[in-house]
């Protein structure tokens, strides 16, 4: 039943999607043709409907492509908003080409003007969707009901992960145990409806809409009898394997040749993604290093004027695979700064220059990183790279510190904006980096570089 329900919710998306796309197409037509943009005779009637059959063919399956028609209810606003971005572009540049080779003459200003209006649309459409059934599920309409086999650390916390998330209309109606001590007793609110091995009874006393299996490795030898009782029954399954511990980054299932494959650790960034990062930087760096060029002669010419010695300070990093660059950065403390030894900059510290504590508090110091970015040695947004000699102490003190080393290291980061500059917790930087890595998107990167415009490097521990 409740797939059937998911199949008439997602036909209601796809009526919905090609309702908003047949107006934006029409207020497109309407804009182009009869607005101030209207300086050319309007192209036959035929031809327009012909392009409105192929925009409700092509948007829809390159959507679908997206699986922007699956049931995902964990997918976030912003994530679906830019998926459907992404496939509105994608979708565009099918057209255009189809246009191009059937109709040459067709207006590409209408074509430029609904792209405009159908991600808008097409948007607007799924918000509003979305908050409807969020608001329905959150008073009990649409819920998914769920069994949690497994009542240790494992089944309890996915009793948490889904009690956390109630918009997502999941809720879990009780759990099944191997101690027999445990049932019917309460654990995280929610009842011990039996052991393990009575999964079969319950299902067909309870009403079930999915099993989740969160057993521990000890009790993985019950799998094959569990499997055996489910297979008679019509419940979605779900397994949560018992390895959340040795997860450390980007770890998911994959698929080879057929063959499931569970990942505990990755490359976050590969494909696409690394290639739309790199166009990114490329194209931002050198943008930012034209405009801001007037700044940085004037803070060249400051630091040569008020101190001995080189504009530019050159120091050896670690950036993406332990690999060692030079970062540049205007000088801020005298030649001889380091003659006792690496160390870190600590408040009012004598080793700065008159210029250098201007610099250095409103982070003008990182300026000339651009070029960095440019020629590759790092990202605009990443973990900020450490020296060689701090790095080996870090990893002895932080297990998973070498995991940052997996992305570019980055002129601004999630760390910094989030206030852990300078002489701060190396820990908790650590933790904002990987949930950078592990959450990384283009818009992510957007945010945090407008949150960087906007103050996120003015912080007390710039010094």
């Amino acid at each position: 039943m409740f797939t059937r329900f998911q199949r008439f919710y997602n036909s209601i998306k796809l009526l919905a999607d090609m309702g908003a796309l047949a107006a934006a197409f029409g207020l497109a037509y309407l804009t182009r043709f009869s607005g101030l943009l209207a300086y050319e005779s309007q192209p036959p009637l035929e031809d327009t409907f012909v392009i409105l059959t192929v925009v409700l063919v092509v948007f829809p399956l390159t959507f679908r492509q997206a699986n922007l028609y699956t049931t995902n209810r964990a997918r976030s606003h912003m994530s679906e908003v830019f998926e459907v971005f992404k496939s509105t572009i994608l979708a565009t540049t099918l057209l255009v080409a189809l246009t191009f080779f059937f109709y040459e003459r067709y207006s590409r200003a209408t074509i430029g003007l609904f792209t405009v209006y159908a991600f808008f649309g097409v948007s607007t459409v799924r918000l509003v969707f979305r908050a409807a059934f969020n608001e329905l599920r959150r008073r009990g309409f649409n819920e998914k009901r769920i069994l949690v086999v497994g009542a240790g650390s494992l089944g309890q916390r996915v009793v948490e992960t889904i009690d956390e998330h109630k918009e997502l209309g999941f809720a879990v109606k009780g759990l099944l145990t191997r101690r027999e001590e445990k049932v019917g007793t309460i654990i995280k609110g929610k009842p011990v409806l039996g052991m393990m091995l009575e999964l079969g009874a319950v299902l067909d006393r309870e009403p079930i809409d999915q099993v989740i299996l969160a057993l521990p490795l000890e009790d993985q030898p019950l799998l094959k009898e569990l499997m055996e009782q489910l297979a008679l029954r019509t419940v979605d399954v779900k397994m949560v394997p018992d390895l959340f511990n040795y997860v450390t980054l980007r770890g998911g299932l994959e698929e080879f040749g057929g063959l499931p494959i569970i990942s505990l650790q990755g490359a976050p960034l590969e494909g696409w993604n690394l290639i739309a990062k790199r166009v990114f930087d490329v194209l931002c760096s050198l943008m930012l290093m034209i405009v801001g060029s007037p700044v940085m002669l004037v803070l060249a010419l400051a630091v040569r004027l008020t101190s001995k010695g080189p504009i530019f300070f050159r120091q050896e990093r670690m950036g993406m695979d332990g690999h060692l660059f030079q970062m540049l950065k205007f000088r801020t403390m005298r030649t001889d700064a380091e003659e006792e030894g690496a160390q870190f900059a600590r408040a009012d510290d004598p080793r700065r220059t008159s210029i250098g504590t201007f610099l250095r508090k409103y982070s003008l110091d990182e300026l000339p990183q651009f070029y960095n970015v440019l020629v590759g040695d790092m990202s605009l947004v990443g973990p900020r790279p450490e020296r060689p000699v701090f790095i080996e102490e870090f990893k002895k003190q932080i297990p998973r510190y070498h995991l940052r080393h997996m992305v570019k290291s980055g002129v601004t980061g999630w760390a910094q904006i989030n206030g852990l500059r300078g002489n701060t917790s190396i820990k908790e930087r650590i933790d904002y980096d990987l949930y950078y890595i592990e959450n990384w998107s283009l818009l992510f990167d957007l945010k945090i570089l407008l949150r960087t415009a906007f103050g996120g490097f003015l912080s007390k521990n710039a010094y």
